[in-house]
């Protein structure tokens, strides 16, 4: 097999250069060509010195993730980059649904490395404290690749189960009214007073964190790069921080 037929599918962190990890940092050194969309391959700055770029537009993952595949098989040392993790609402399963669906014999020879990244809900998390501490899920709002109904029929469930909840892709340009639904159905759950983490932009330039709470959560100000955590019902502030308990208070050394 040719050691040049490589693709690594980097998930680059959720945008400063110093959460990129030492194994992304080693694969971009080696590699001629880049593939992503143009806002996550410009955070990369200069370690795109020297490759040839390949950009494209957001909705051209199936492109983005076909040309990825072509570059490697072509010989070229090619990494695909996403933000966060590539394995979360990244372009590692674009990559391995086109294996599945629509294989080329030529990629049967690609050696194919996903390297993990720093996900935006772990930033926004380390940021304020460690909301995240016990068990939680990640639910993304954007009903354009899954129907609403089993976006809905998701959320009850970590409602009904006490999960804190990251929401990706909380709001767009064309829609809030599903944060609207989620804020609703969460209420039916969990107190007004639960704490509520919005994220913007962290880790890059521009970056605005506030700690609010699930009645008082606005979406009206939030765009497709901003992120929500909400509490579960034991989620607490202390100071400045928020953070959720995961039973230590039971503890003789904790107990009131």
């Amino acid at each position: 097999m040719n050691p040049n037929q490589r693709l690594y599918i980097i998930g680059a962190g959720p945008g400063g250069l110093e959460h990129l990890s030492p194994a992304a940092h080693a694969a971009l050194q080696s590699c001629t060509d880049l593939a992503g969309h143009g806002l996550y391959l410009n955070l990369l700055g200069p370690l795109t010195e020297g490759k040839i770029r390949h950009k494209t537009p957001m909705g051209e993952e199936l492109a983005r993730g076909t040309l990825a595949l072509d570059l490697a098989a072509s010989g070229r040392i090619t990494a695909l980059i996403s933000s966060g993790d590539a394995g979360i609402y990244g372009m590692a399963t674009v990559v391995f649904e086109l294996l599945a669906r629509k294989p080329k014999p030529e990629w049967a020879e690609v050696t194919i490395e996903v390297i993990p990244g720093i996900s935006a809900m772990q930033a926004a998390a380390a940021r304020v404290g460690a909301p995240l501490a016990h068990d939680f899920c990640v639910i993304s709002l954007s009903d354009l690749l899954t129907p609403w109904e089993l976006i809905a029929k998701r959320i009850d469930l970590a409602g009904q189960g006490d999960f804190a909840v990251a929401f990706y892709n909380a709001v767009s340009n064309k829609r809030s009214w599903q944060l609207l639904e989620a804020q609703k159905t969460l209420l039916r759950y969990r107190q007004p007073e639960t704490p509520v983490i919005v994220a913007f932009n962290v880790t890059r330039k521009g970056e605005q964190i506030t700690v609010t709470t699930l009645g008082e959560l606005d979406p009206e100000p939030l765009n497709m790069l901003s992120l929500v955590l909400v509490g579960n019902s034991e989620t607490r502030r202390v100071g400045p921080w928020v953070y959720t308990p995961r039973g230590y208070h039971t503890k003789p050394e904790l107990a009131d």
